[in-house]
This record gives C-alpha cells, sequence and structure tokens, in this order.
C-alpha cells in the first residue's frame, strides 16, 4: 500500500488526514520539519503533506532537504492563504502543489492520489531523455533527416551562393525563415546585414515606410526622416515573410527594387539605388490570386527565380523525436529544470502520432509548457494539451456496444479474485479494486454518452478524478468509449 507522510504541528489536520488518507495509503504523521527530514531520509514514502510554518524550521526550508535526499519525492504544501507569496515561491521551487487550509477532505484525497500515481509512474525508465540531443542552444538550428528535409537541404546548398531571388513556400510554422537565414549564412553576402520583415504584420502605409523609408513631412507623423529596409539592408539580404499579404501599391514599387535595385522613399523625390539579394516567402496560393486579380503576376515570376517547398511536420514524421530531443535540452536549460529526466513512453507516443496543424513552431510550444508545467523529473501524458490526447466525446452506437462488451467483462470480479487467490498473490485488494473501478468508471461513461461532466456527477468524484482515471485505465472517447488493453 502506498504511504504518505504528513508534516505538521496542527494535530486537528493531522488528524484530518489520516482519517482522509487511510482508505488509499498508509498515513504517518510527524510534528516538525526535523522528524519529517529524518522520516524521509529513513523510510520510502510515496507522497508528503509539508505545511508551510513550522516550529523549528520553515516548509521551505525542509523542502529544500527533503529534494536533496529524494528529488522525486512528491511534496505538497499546506498552507493558510493559497495564494501567498510564501505558495508561490513554494511552486517554483517545483513542489508539486499546494492546498489552502483548512483543509477540503475532497481535493486533499483526490490530490494525494495524484501525487502517489505520479510517484509510481515516475519510476517507469524514460523513453525520451532530456540530456540527449544535440548539445547546440542556438535557436536557428536546423533539425531534420528525413527525406524531404534533406531534399530541403540539398536545394538550399544549390542557390545560396546564387545571386537569384528565393521564394520559400511552406504552411506557417514550418520555419521559413530558418531557411532564409540558412541561406544568407551560406551565401557571399554572410558579411552583410540580415534584416527580416513580416508584410502581414503592418499596415499597407506602415509597410511602406518599414521597407522604403519616407522624408520628413511625408506624412502625418512623419516628424524626421527614417530609412528603410533595402536602404539599411545594402550589400545584405532581405527577408519578406507572408510577401503573398503586400497591397498592390508596396507589391509595384517591390517590382521595381528587383528589377533594377532602385527605389524612393515615401514623399521623396530622389531616387536611391541599393545591393540588396531578396528571399521571400508565403503560405498563401499565389498562383490563383493572380488569377484572382489580388496579386500582381510580373511580381509573382520575378520574386520565383527558385522555390523551395518546405514540408509540413507531419510530412516529416522521421524528424519529431529529433526536434522534441533539442527543444527538450533547450527548454530544461532556458526553464532552469536541471530535475527533469525526460519523457514517459505514452507522452512520446501521443506526440509522434499527432498531425502537428502548427507545425514546428506549436511542437516547440508544446514542449516549452510542457517543461515549465512540469512538478515531477518526467513528463506524462497528462500534462500535454487536450487537443493532443485521442479524447472526443461523442459518437456512435457502434462504438458504444463494443465499450459497453469491455464493461460487462468487469462482472467477472470473482472470477479475478478466485484467480488471485489461486496464485498467492499479495496484490489482491489493490488489483480488485482497480478492476472494479474500471468496470464502474466505464459503465457510467456508457450511460452517459461519453459526457464526463455528468458521469464525475454519477460517480460522486470531481471532474479531474475522472479525468484522471481516464488517462490511467487508457480509456479513448474518439466516437464514443472504448477501452485500450489493459493489463
Amino acid at each position: 500500500m502506498p504511504s504518505v507522510l504528513v508534516i505538521d504541528d496542527d494535530r486537528s489536520i493531522l488528524l484530518l488526514a489520516e482519517r482522509t488518507l487511510s482508505p488509499i495509503a498508509d498515513v504517518r504523521t510527524v510534528t516538525t520539519a526535523g522528524a519529517g527530514i529524518a522520516a524521509v531520509r529513513n523510510e520510502r514514502f510515496d507522497a508528503v503533506l509539508l505545511d508551510i510554518q513550522l516550529p523549528d524550521r520553515s516548509g521551505l526550508a525542509a523542502y529544500c532537504e527533503i529534494r536533496e535526499i529524494d528529488s522525486k519525492l512528491p511534496v505538497i504544501f499546506m498552507t493558510i492563504e493559497a495564494a501567498s507569496s510564501t505558495a508561490i515561491e513554494a511552486m517554483q521551487l517545483g513542489a508539486f502543489d499546494y492546498l489552502a487550509k483548512p483543509l477540503a477532505v475532497d481535493p486533499l484525497r483526490d490530490l494525494v492520489e495524484r501525487a502517489i500515481e505520479q510517484r509510481q509512474r515516475v519510476s517507469v525508465p524514460v523513453a525520451l531523455s532530456a540530456d540527449q540531443g544535440d548539445a547546440a542552444k542556438s535557436s536557428d538550428l536546423f533539425i531534420g533527416r528525413s527525406d524531404a528535409m534533406l531534399a530541403v537541404f540539398k536545394d538550399i546548398g544549390r542557390v545560396s551562393k546564387q545571386d537569384v531571388p528565393i521564394l520559400i513556400r511552406g504552411e506557417s510554422g514550418t520555419g521559413k525563415e530558418l531557411v532564409a537565414r540558412a541561406i544568407f549564412q551560406h551565401s557571399h553576402r554572410s558579411d552583410g546585414p540580415f534584416l527580416a520583415v513580416n508584410c502581414a504584420a503592418l499596415p499597407d502605409n506602415l509597410l511602406e515606410s518599414e521597407l522604403f523609408g519616407h522624408e520628413k513631412g511625408a506624412f502625418t507623423g512623419a516628424e524626421s526622416r527614417r530609412i528603410g529596409k533595402f536602404e539599411q539592408c545594402n550589400g545584405g539580404t532581405l527577408f519578406l515573410d507572408e510577401i503573398g499579404d503586400m497591397a498592390p501599391m508596396v507589391q509595384a514599387k517591390v517590382l521595381r527594387v528587383l528589377q533594377d535595385q532602385r527605389f524612393e522613399r515615401v514623399g521623396g523625390n530622389n531616387e536611391l539605388k541599393t545591393n540588396v539579394r531578396v528571399i521571400t516567402a508565403t503560405n498563401r496560393p499565389l498562383e490563383q490570386m493572380v488569377k484572382d486579380g489580388e496579386y500582381r503576376e510580373d511580381l509573382l515570376y520575378r520574386i520565383n527565380g527558385v522555390t523551395i517547398h518546405l514540408p509540413p511536420l507531419r510530412e516529416r514524421k522521421d524528424d519529431i523525436i529529433l526536434l522534441i530531443q533539442h527543444f527538450l535540452r533547450q527548454a530544461k536549460v532556458e526553464l532552469n529544470k536541471p530535475e527533469l529526466d525526460g519523457l514517459a513512453p505514452e507522452t512520446v507516443a501521443l506526440l509522434t502520432s499527432y498531425d502537428w496543424p502548427g507545425n514546428v513552431r506549436q511542437l516547440r510550444a508544446v514542449i516549452r509548457r510542457c517543461v515549465l508545467d512540469a512538478s515531477m523529473s518526467v513528463i506524462f501524458a497528462d500534462t500535454l494539451p487536450k487537443e493532443i490526447h485521442p479524447v472526443k466525446a461523442t459518437g456512435s452506437s457502434g462504438t458504444l456496444n463494443n465499450a459497453m462488451e469491455d464493461a460487462q467483462a468487469g462482472k467477472e470480479l470473482p472470477a479475478l479474485v478466485e484467480r488471485l487467490l489461486n496464485e498467492k498473490s499479495t496484490n489482491v485488494y489493490s488489483a480488485a479494486t482497480e478492476y472494479m473501478e474500471r468496470y464502474v468508471i466505464l459503465t457510467v461513461l456508457h450511460a452517459t454518452g461519453g459526457n464526463q461532466s455528468q458521469a464525475a456527477e454519477i460517480l460522486g468524484i470531481t471532474r479531474g478524478k475522472l479525468r484522471d482515471r481516464i488517462n490511467t485505465y487508457g480509456i479513448i472517447m474518439e466516437s464514443g468509449v472504448s477501452l485500450r488493453s489493459v493489463n
């Protein structure tokens, strides 16, 4: 049976914890930080409840010592004011969670159950270590070994030293600016400036001023002369992202620069010369926009000297593991999480099977958020955003009927107990309880058509507790309720 240590000098808290947690764990109580630290040093616990204010030292100091003894032990702080700066500091130090006093029975039991579960799961070897992968720290690092990315690398090698306009095409988040920077870094202009402008991020008049500059008094607010990007980038490379969102008036001026490297500032009469290599990128269908009269055909031909197609992440899934390793290592350092070991097997499975509509940018954001939210040394599947979990609440009667067949199998509890006894198992209570709980949850989910809110109300538990159990037992609700293989 799991073991929980409660450290608090309030006898009523100790009594409440014992009564609440004794059905799910062996409870050991102590009244001082010193006694608690000694207990952690000499015994094995699955979770610790720790008061922030103790008579012999602060709970935060005790927590630091507990972490030195067992860095993977989940510690839940108890505090009089949950919003206090002390509680915030406790979470920053890496506490599993905290509870506000006076303690409520259901949240206390739910949180301790979750901590115990995390403790048990953290003993499973990680499928992907946070210390694996390339040691490079550059955010501009190009990562990929798939055939699709090797083709991109070859294209970069072929065109980087040729002074021709390049159009990079690909979905949002695929890394088009990284391609542009790689071309620049391997070109004969690498000693010059590299500037990037997002054409979709600026209104038309501001974009024109950003690119070509303006003279004093050219428009309201133009209190002084401004040097534009074409002028600043003389001798270097200018990257125009989202070129498909450029207004027709600006398109005409950009076309002239591409043709003869000449332009005028907004409000100016003097013709200026520049020597700029222009790399453009878009995720829009420029050919269709030309047909619809939304884009200049001559500009499309001019920017499209060479086209590099950047594949979406769903078409280069062989690279996902490499990207995860890089982003995980990067986030561990940047977010100061030295205790992080890596990802659990089920987490890696979900990440590699997801289609990633936001591509590499979305993957990086998810990994960073998981590292930030991780309260244990291993990142489990329930840390992932809900859209990555294959849980959808509605469905077809066929799948529901299949789920009900699984649930009906739960009626074989007597046979299970008899088999365990014959095997001389020492875990009969735990195995039978788990079997029964799985059966009850499946039956209620079937009755509610997969509605978790209704199911939680019927079961008499919180929705968070139900969600934890759904993850634990591998219950999938895609077009109904189904059950993944359960040992």
